[in-house]
């Protein structure tokens, strides 16, 4: 199964009104539920990683972007912010999102998962780099 196809699906599961779509093919198991929410918690619950070293350099917005709600990463994968090395960022920061838009791709066991916004609102902060390692419950994009 080619990695579009596996894209096909999941854009046509998220669309449609099944909950829990399993399919197995030779080495291939994919597993889509839209009853595990994306994890949203207040920043006081997790530090983020990136924000020390951005502080020095502009004070004035420290206080903006430690302030909103963060994405975690749902699972433990290699973290893409766009569909190709060549493609535009699916979430970049100060980009308006709304519930249910792909804020980016986690790959793991050579799986694609797309993150799916919690809310409407703007990215404030990109958490992690592309092509970074992260772990389960990794804050990923802090909201304003």
């Amino acid at each position: 199964m080619e990695l579009s196809d596996i894209f096909a699906l999941m854009d046509r599961f998220e669309r449609g009104s099944i909950q829990r779509f399993e399919l197995e093919q030779e080495d291939l198991r994919l597993v889509l539920d839209k009853t595990v929410p994306a994890a949203v918690l207040p920043v006081q619950a997790t530090p983020a990683p990136l924000a020390q070293p951005a502080a020095p350099a502009a004070p004035e917005e420290a206080p903006a972007q430690s302030e909103g709600p963060v994405v975690k990463a749902p699972l433990v994968g290699t973290f893409y912010a766009a569909a190709s090395p060549d493609a535009a960022p699916f979430a970049p920061v100060g980009a308006a999102v709304k519930k249910g838009d792909t804020l980016c791709i986690l790959e793991a066991m050579k799986m694609m998962s797309e993150v799916p916004s919690p809310m409407d609102g703007v990215i404030a902060e990109v958490l992690v780099s592309d092509g970074e390692l992260v772990g389960f419950d990794q804050p990923l994009f802090r909201f304003k």
